[in-house]
């Protein structure tokens, strides 16, 4: 393989059209040929191959040792001969000796063949989860494919992703080619591409659609500092605004509920209240506990616990459905919330 134009232009060809370098390439056609070498050599420690960069010429040196008496003619050079062949070198010098064998060409084109393919697909697989890598912890959209067992198969574009059972909502259902917005938890690499594990439960999947929907969000002015989310029910958020000009509360609902209703949709029906941010723990609490109205919260800001009253008539609507509205609420405050009656507290005796 003395010269190999063609392989050389391919290489250019490879590099242009999949955004792969020829020099990762030609590396690794040497570094394969060497190993080649080893079958021929019967060892190939000090066995170099050169692919010459402009012509594709293939050339394999062995490093010898200029010595008075050869031992090893593997790894050494008579001082003679070397002489001859290299008459600025002295004896203990290295020399790189020519030792391409004659039907060597046949054996650089196959491996070429052989490295080009493999090398291709490495970094394609390589490309391909930079690509998905860079979008963990974000939301993107895919294409329902089909079920697999308990599993749910999704189409990224590229790429497929797999939406597993614990990682859905109980009471959605989707149909082959149905386009839903996913979560991506985590971006694996593997020998057969990257693997993708997405969400539909997950709290961050509704905080980063509202990122999407709403521009203060997006931007900063508007900050979703809390959320806690039971999914395909209830979600409660506390959102607050570095800016007094702006309302966080209203920017993320937006003209007649415009924002939040698009995030309520994509969420297949899922409520979602959004509540002012405070670092007070009192208004927060009290915020959290909204539609329902309090009387009186006292906290305990140690134990991380408070003591809520409310109307009687508010009772149930404080706790919700299950205990659902307390629950999400205790989760988005941090703190273990007791709720009482304002009869029922006298009967406790709170003040």
């Amino acid at each position: 393989m003395n010269n190999n134009k063609e392989l050389i232009d391919a290489l250019n060809q490879i590099e242009r059209e999949k955004d792969i370098s020829k020099e990762i390439l030609l590396e690794a056609m040497e570094n394969s040929l060497v190993a080649a070498c080893k079958n021929h050599f019967g060892k190939a420690d000090n066995i170099r191959v050169n692919i010459n960069r402009e012509t594709g010429a293939v050339a394999v040196y062995a490093e010898r040792e200029i010595v008075e008496t050869v031992v090893d003619p593997v790894t050494q050079i008579n001082a003679l001969e070397a002489k001859l062949k290299y008459p600025k070198n002295n004896i203990g010098d290295i020399v790189n000796v020519e030792v391409t064998p004659k039907n060597f060409g046949r054996i650089a084109a196959q491996k070429a063949k052989q490295v080009v393919v493999q090398k291709i697909r490495e970094e394609e697989r390589k490309v391909l989860f930079n690509q998905y890598y860079s979008k963990e912890k974000d939301v993107v959209t895919g294409i329902v494919q089909r079920y697999v067992g308990n599993n749910v198969s999704i189409n990224l574009g590229k790429v497929d992703a797999v939406l597993t059972e614990n990682e859905q909502v109980r009471t959605e259902h989707f149909k082959p080619t149905d386009r839903i917005k996913l979560y991506v938890l985590e971006v694996k690499d593997t020998t057969k591409g990257p693997r993708i594990t997405v969400s539909r439960t997950h709290p961050e999947l509704v905080k980063r659609l509202f990122e999407a929907e709403v521009t203060e969000v997006k931007d900063g002015t508007v900050e979703i500092k809390s959320i806690s989310r039971e999914a395909g029910s209830r979600t409660k958020m506390a959102v607050y605004s570095n800016n007094p000009d702006v309302d966080p509360v209203g920017a993320c609902v937006g003209m007649n509920g415009a924002r939040v209703n698009a995030i309520v949709n994509e969420l297949r029906g899922e409520k979602i209240d959004i509540i002012n941010w405070s670092d007070d723990p009192v208004v927060l609490i009290e915020n959290a506990l909204s539609p329902a109205k309090v009387v009186s919260v006292y906290v305990e800001e140690g134990e991380k616990s408070a003591r809520v009253i409310v109307p009687d008539y508010q009772l149930s609507l404080a706790i919700g459905k299950e205990g659902q509205n307390a629950r999400l609420a205790a989760r988005l405050t941090g703190y273990k919330i007791d709720i009482k009656s304002e009869s029922q507290a006298e009967g406790y005796g709170w003040e």
